[in-house]
């Protein structure tokens, strides 16, 4: 592969590294799909999340009935925490760490049993024919399983920088199962949830702290704009360790003063850290300015969840839509369609599909949180419901349409040397 896209997602530095710096691995003659991970898990992820919302609305609006292995609110929770979201992390992770490490990447049959047992715990969650046990082991099993990976090819590799990735995707797989202990005893699963909603904040809050600025160095150093931003400075180091605070106290005591405070502040350096990147100088590129809306999103989550905590706008549910509907629908269809074009061999540049994507995912993001949660859903409810999920869920069904032959077929820089 000639880009590399994924090594400057997971260490800024490599923005400054030429081509010919990227590890060397034999030539693989295997079926392009399964040559880097980030090729099933984005179609997979992609076609997962279109239609499980749909799904989860039509269920929600009385439409049809399920007999899932747990209720449909877990279900759809479960899901988009532990369904969608796992997919994206392998695709991303399973592409990086070779970059990281300068092993071998996982493909072929091993990447394709993997990308198996994650779809075959989607499958178990909806038609739990095999038991409830046996679902929840089959699910659970895969973010078990890929933390080993990584932590693995960290120790093999020596590259113990990576360690904070290996710790949170660990912690992601222990809400997993957490949730599953939960659900499967009848008891709440709010602790889960939170802890997982938390995880998932500290890894946008990290990597796409990392992921923004050195993006949009690049873009501005090739139009010789200057004034580039800090890939990290002292603020960076603030405002994380603002957002590890505010989401454990969170976790603990999510009702709590404290927390509503330590999650507003938090929020505030968020903000603070993404108007230094300056990226409304970025406009002319999509795929450089969708990555300052999803980190704005993060920032919006954290003051909105802080503020109502304090019983000051947003309900709790809603706020915490800014993270999983805005947050996280626009950062991982950015990754997803960055690294899809450069490790195709094709421009970074993003087309009227990808901005049709980027469009439908924020206004998606936009209806559903301000959503009424009243206790009997009125018109108005289904309406703004009806229209998120089409939304929402079209973004990525247009993203497999349009990129889905990309990821299928080999890189256009793999075809050129044939």
């Amino acid at each position: 592969m000639s880009s590399n896209e994924i090594q400057i997602v997971g260490q800024p530095a490599a923005a400054e590294q030429q081509d010919n710096d990227e590890p060397t691995f034999p030539r693989y003659t295997g079926s392009a799909f399964l040559s880097y991970g980030f090729r099933p898990f984005f179609l997979g992820a992609a076609l997962f999340a279109a239609l499980s919302v749909l799904i989860w609305v039509a269920l929600f609006a009385g439409k049809t009935q399920a007999l899932f292995l747990y209720s449909p609110r877990e279900w759809h929770v479960h899901e988009m925490l532990f369904g969608y979201l796992p997919a994206l992390i392998a695709g991303f992770l399973l592409t990086a760490m070779p970059n990281w490490t300068d092993r071998m990447p996982l493909r072929g049959v091993p990447l394709l049993l993997l990308f198996l047992l994650w779809l075959g715990g989607r499958l178990l969650m909806a038609f739990p024919w095999a038991g409830a046990t046996t679902a929840a082991v089959v699910d659970g099993a895969f973010l078990v399983i890929l933390a080993t990976y990584v932590w693995r090819e960290i120790m093999a590799a020596g590259s113990w920088d990576r360690a904070p990735i290996g710790i949170l995707v660990s912690l992601y797989a222990c809400a997993n199962m957490f949730f599953h202990v939960a659900a499967l005893r009848g008891a709440p699963t709010d602790f889960p949830e939170r802890f997982a909603l938390s995880v998932m904040t500290l890894m946008l809050t990290i990597i796409g702290g990392r992921l923004t600025p050195t993006f949009t160095r690049e873009f501005l150093a090739d139009r010789n704009i200057a004034k580039l931003p800090e890939v990290f400075s002292l603020a960076d180091g603030v405002a994380i360790l603002s957002v590890l605070v505010g989401v454990i106290a969170w976790v603990l005591q999510p009702e709590s003063v404290a927390a509503g405070v330590m999650l507003l502040v938090a929020g505030v350096a968020s903000v603070v850290r993404l108007l230094r990147w300056g990226g409304w100088r970025t406009w002319k590129e999509p795929l450089v300015l969708i990555l300052h809306i999803g980190y704005g999103w993060v920032a919006l989550f954290l003051i909105a969840l802080g503020a109502s905590i304090l019983g000051v706008g947003f309900s709790p549910e809603n706020a915490v839509h800014l993270l999983t509907t805005g947050a996280m629908g626009a950062m991982t269809l950015a990754v997803m369609t960055r690294a899809s074009l450069g490790h195709t061999g094709r421009p970074r540049h993003a087309d009227g599909f990808t901005v049709s994507m980027y469009v439908l995912i924020n206004v998606g993001a936009f209806l559903r949180i301000f959503a009424p949660n009243d206790d009997i859903p009125t018109a108005l409810t289904y309406t703004l419901l009806g229209l998120s999920a089409l939304c929402w869920s079209g973004a990525y069904l247009l993203f497999a349409c349009v990129y889905g032959p990309y990821l299928i077929r080999p890189s256009l820089d793999e075809v050129e040397k044939t």
